[in-house]
């Protein structure tokens, strides 16, 4: 071997010798003793099983109440339409109504809160229920004379859906009454009223004063608006004048006289005493 080749292997060898040098160890990790990190258990955010959850007898569920209510009043309406007019009890009624299987909760809200507060039934001595009309009427002549008093004592109309609920085939009816009756219809709700026509307040009214009657729009005024507005035009309106009641003037009693009254005593000294009343 070339000797200059072997001087430079010894010169390099010295110094790598001479030149410190750190090994880094790198730590065995054991698999098999490595414990595999614990799984958080996961919250399930669904419910639990639902086979035992019912609804209907669930206390936030008043819809489900209602809609039991509801029901009811519709039946019971209807019998009464029917004529079936004798009443039901509590149970007689769910079973007619195919509600037998209401809780024990709904029971007790109906008999003790729903039934009694509900203005559309009413409950006898027994404590059976039945539908209560707005109007006790049952046809049409009953109706005419319901109409006829309303009109008599200015209170106005009667609404079709109300009668509705008291006489069976209303629409039938108002066309025997013919024009008896005057319906109007409501603008704002579409609602149509009942009125009694009185033919012996018809008379015939000028054209021109129907189109001036039309033309003015009283929508949104209320009575003390119209008041007002007549008062600044110079038109006074028709007040509610009622009967006065005239209190009697009472009368003065009579001064009584003291003279006729008057006792007189000491008879047996009248030659004696002398008497002053006539000298004052």
């Amino acid at each position: 071997m070339d000797p200059a080749l072997l001087r430079e292997r010894e010169a390099f060898k010295k110094r790598a010798l001479s030149t410190p040098v750190v090994e880094k160890k790198k730590k065995e990790q054991n698999v098999s003793e490595r414990e595999p990190p614990r799984k958080k258990p996961k919250s399930s955010s669904q419910p639990k099983s639902q086979k035992d959850f019912n609804y209907k007898t669930h206390a936030g569920s008043s819809q489900y109440n209602f809609g039991i209510l509801a029901k009811i009043v519709k039946h019971m309406k209807q019998r009464h339409l029917n004529g079936d007019t004798y009443p039901l009890s509590l149970e007689e009624i769910l079973d007619e109504t195919n509600q037998l299987d209401v809780g024990i909760r709904q029971k007790n809200w109906l008999l003790n809160e729903a039934l009694a507060s509900n203005p559309k039934l009413q409950a006898d001595a027994d404590g059976k229920y039945l539908f209560k009309p707005p109007y006790n009427i049952k046809d049409r002549r009953s109706l005419l004379k319901l109409l006829d008093k309303h009109d008599q004592r200015g209170l106005g109309g009667i609404l079709l859906d109300d009668v509705a609920e008291c006489i069976p085939n209303v629409e039938k009816a108002l066309k025997v009454l013919g024009d008896s009756i005057i319906v109007i219809t409501q603008p704002i709700n579409k609602k149509k009223v009942l009125f009694y026509n009185d033919k012996s307040m018809q008379f015939n009214v000028d054209d021109e004063f129907q189109k001036l009657w039309r033309s003015v729009a009283v929508d949104g005024l209320d009575d003390e608006k119209i008041e007002e507005y007549l008062q600044k035009q110079g038109i006074t309106s028709m007040q509610d004048i009622g009967v006065k009641k005239v209190t009697p003037v009472q009368k003065r009693k009579k001064a009584s006289n003291r003279k006729s009254n008057f006792k007189k005593l000491n008879q047996h000294m009248s030659d004696i005493l002398e008497d002053y009343t006539d000298k004052n």
